[in-house]
């Protein structure tokens, strides 16, 4: 299996409820060899719109915190631990991730990043897959409402930068 053909089963996917309220599926970006793999939650309305994870306002956050640490988003690989947008952004429910996690786990196999960067907390639903390093931290959009997580996020994306420069 490639990414390609995991692109291809996102957009056709039909195995749980989600796919009926979404305009498309975002199987997720990024170079084949990223050494770093992001994973939210679930795509939002701008990336149900476009087709592209993490193009809202948090992901504008994320990529613009990123690079003020020196990662480029070009260089990492962005998805989410369901593929399709939940109605009114709701958390996904258990079959929901169920339903989408051969497919992250696949991307993960694939793409073998040396660090998977876990967006919150329904990120740490995400199987760990030997030989990968797992990082939680917090999500931008709490990370952008509130000051106190804002500065956490921060301490966590210089400890990110820090083990990935090793």
């Amino acid at each position: 299996m490639s990414l390609e053909d995991i692109v291809l089963q996102v957009q056709e996917c039909r195995k749980c409820r989600l796919w009926q309220t979404a305009t498309q599926g975002v199987p997720g970006e990024g170079p084949i060899d990223a050494k770093v793999m992001f994973v939210g939650q679930n795509p939002g309305s701008e990336e149900d719109k476009t087709g592209r994870p993490f193009v809202g306002r948090a992901g504008k956050f994320l990529t613009k915190t990123l690079a003020e640490f020196g990662i480029k988003r070009e260089e990492v690989y962005i998805t989410n631990i369901v593929k399709h947008t939940s109605p009114e952004n709701r958390k996904p429910y258990p079959d929901e991730v169920a339903a989408c996690l051969p497919y992250l786990i696949q991307q993960i196999k694939i793409i073998k990043p040396k660090v998977v960067v876990l967006l919150g907390a329904s990120a740490k639903e995400t199987p760990r897959v030997d030989g990968v390093k797992y990082f939680e931290i917090v999500h931008p959009s709490a990370a952008m409402r509130f000051t106190k997580m804002r500065e956490k996020f921060r301490a966590q994306i210089t400890e990110l930068a820090d083990q990935i420069k090793t």
